[in-house]
């Protein structure tokens, strides 16, 4: 009986206890909207607008400081708040053209005006989009201090020459101009590094091919292959990046400490530019006005200053070279080049990287055992000596054979198989690379060239691969002498039937020594719509070699046969 009217007290008891709690947050909810009401109205703001900007990951820290000073402080008739978050340029340039279900930003802050013309070309809008540069942070090539001290720093200045031209010695890396501004830009500062080459295309596919060895997607993956560093590959030399990061990354360490090396004549600096997108209603765009005054205020531009940012003009904002490895010089910044001209470098960038498949012709008839006067080697060493040199200008993935012809190599054929047709990565891993130092010059053997050009180029049709750039390298310090041979009618015309233009087959002929007929190799090599190339001095093989490779890799309709 008692527990029963508990149960019932309990029960009457309930309603009242939800009603009254009810009361409370109804209440509550009523004295905060008031109260939000009345801070509003002292603030003169009857709603607050939400503008959400998207910046750089090193841009990024510097810009949320100034929102959240926003948010604290507010500013004149600011009725608003600034959302800032972090993302990769290159990610961002994608999701505006192919959504990924996130919500695009009202502003974009990436580091280079490039990504504009990426995101445009990706279809992300119609017109050019341009914005106002908050910052700017030249590209450099930064280097350890032992590789600076090698070069003659501090006593010497060292250029870009010293570190990408014809002649460097040192290992530098490279961030993949498809992906960071940073290369784009550095390919345009090669291009004034080998301006003045005896050969500025073969200069150009040198430097190219060095640098293609290390080049990284991630600015991270460079500065883990630091000596030191957290990779387990080869350290680097240096390696491009910007002003910027080079002085974080020299701020946050005791040791390993890196010098900038600057572009001379300057190359485009990083931007980054504050870009309203297309689609931000115009209430937003009001905002993202103030936002920007705000950015360009003494207050931002003094954070910007202490984050390692340079102003807009290019002007150093601190004092941060006292030690000689920044330069606190003022900076003109060099127009950002158009869509056109970007496109043009990267082209020749993808070109030159292609993967290949290369078919090496070495002459070793007797006469490439002649010694080279004042170099106290032979044709046949010298010449092996750049085709080795060679084989690291090729990517790792380049297919490679070799075929050595004189005549009567193999019965009665001329030529014969050295190495067969393998990747560059399973060459050096066998070792047969170091092979080719010992290869030798047939004593009394003659030059059996029609018919072995013949072969190789058959040989080369038989097993075309698509996506690689399909070559026939052909290097002879000599003239056909096989009385046995085919005729130069009629090897121009077979090789002419194996000619398809929807598979590019070139011949590039290289000939060494004043035994060459220029002619003869004009002919044969112009009928593959290949080039050719020839020296008197066998000293310049290297040069030549070079030269070679440079027009190998562009394929025809864009390339001619040069006026030899």
């Amino acid at each position: 009986m008692g527990r029963h009217s508990s149960a019932t007290r309990r029960t009457k008891r309930s309603p009242v206890l939800l009603l009254s709690i009810l009361l409370v947050v109804v209440l509550g909810i009523w004295f905060t909207v008031d109260f939000l009401r009345d801070r509003l109205r002292a603030s003169g703001c009857e709603s607050v607008t939400t503008l959400n900007v998207t910046a750089a990951t090193d841009i990024a820290p510097t810009v949320t400081q100034a929102a959240r000073k926003v948010s604290e402080e507010g500013d004149q008739g600011g009725c608003y708040k600034v959302n800032v978050s972090t993302r990769d340029s290159a990610v961002t340039a994608e999701t505006l053209a192919v959504s990924d279900g996130t919500e695009p930003p009202d502003v974009w802050i990436p580091e280079s005006t490039m990504w504009l013309q990426r995101a445009q070309d990706k279809g992300a809008w119609n017109t050019p989009v341009t914005g106002s540069s908050i910052a700017n942070s030249p590209v450099v090539i930064a280097i350890t201090e032992e590789t600076a001290a090698e070069l003659g720093w501090p006593q010497k200045k060292i250029g870009w020459v010293d570190l990408i031209g014809p002649n460097a010695k040192v290992k530098i890396g490279m961030p993949d101009p498809a992906r960071e501004p940073v290369g784009v830009y550095t390919l345009f500062g090669l291009r004034e590094v080998i301006k003045t080459a005896p050969d500025p295309a073969a200069a150009g596919t040198a430097a190219m091919r060095k640098l293609s060895l290390n080049t990284l997607s991630e600015n991270s993956e460079l500065f883990a292959r630091l000596p030191g560093g957290t990779s387990q590959d080869k350290p680097l030399d240096g390696f491009p990046t910007s002003e910027n990061a080079l002085l974080r990354h020299n701020a946050a360490q005791q040791t390993g400490q890196l010098v900038a090396v600057y572009a001379d004549p300057a190359i485009p600096s990083l931007d980054y530019p504050y870009v309203v997108l297309p689609e931000t209603s115009e209430a937003k765009r009001d905002v993202a006005a103030k936002f920007l005054d705000r950015l360009q205020a003494q207050e931002t531009s003094d954070a910007l200053a202490d984050a390692g940012f340079r102003t807009p003009d290019g002007k150093t904002l601190r004092d941060r070279g006292k030690e000689g490895r920044t330069s606190n010089d003022p900076l003109t910044p060099v127009p950002v080049p158009d869509a056109a001209a970007a496109v043009s470098v990267l082209n020749t960038w993808a070109t030159v990287n292609l993967s290949g498949r290369v078919q090496v012709l070495i002459d070793v008839s007797g006469s490439m055992a002649e010694p080279v006067p004042g170099s106290g080697r032979s044709r046949m060493d010298l010449t092996m000596q750049a085709a080795i040199a060679g084989v690291d200008l090729f990517k790792p993935t380049t297919k490679i054979g070799w075929w050595t012809f004189s005549t009567k190599l193999d019965g009665d054929k001329d030529y014969t198989v050295l190495l067969p047709m393998r990747t560059v990565a399973e060459h050096k891993a066998s070792g047969a690379i170091d092979n080719l130092k010992a290869v030798k010059a047939k004593e009394g053997g003659g030059t059996g060239l029609y018919d072995s050009v013949l072969a190789a180029m058959r040989d080369a049709r038989a097993n075309w691969e698509p996506g690689r750039i399909n070559v026939v390298t052909v290097l002879t310090d000599g003239k056909n002498d096989d009385r046995d041979s085919i005729s130069l009618e009629q090897l121009i015309a077979e090789l002419k039937k194996l000619q398809d233009p929807k598979r590019p087959l070139l011949m590039t002929g290289i000939g060494i020594g004043d035994g060459v007929d220029p002619a003869e190799l004009k002919a044969i090599a112009e009928a593959t719509g290949g080039a050719y190339f020839t020296t008197p001095d066998p000293t310049k093989i290297n040069e030549i070699f070079y030269a070679s490779l440079s027009k190998m890799l562009c394929q025809p309709p864009n390339c001619k046969p040069p006026t030899n």
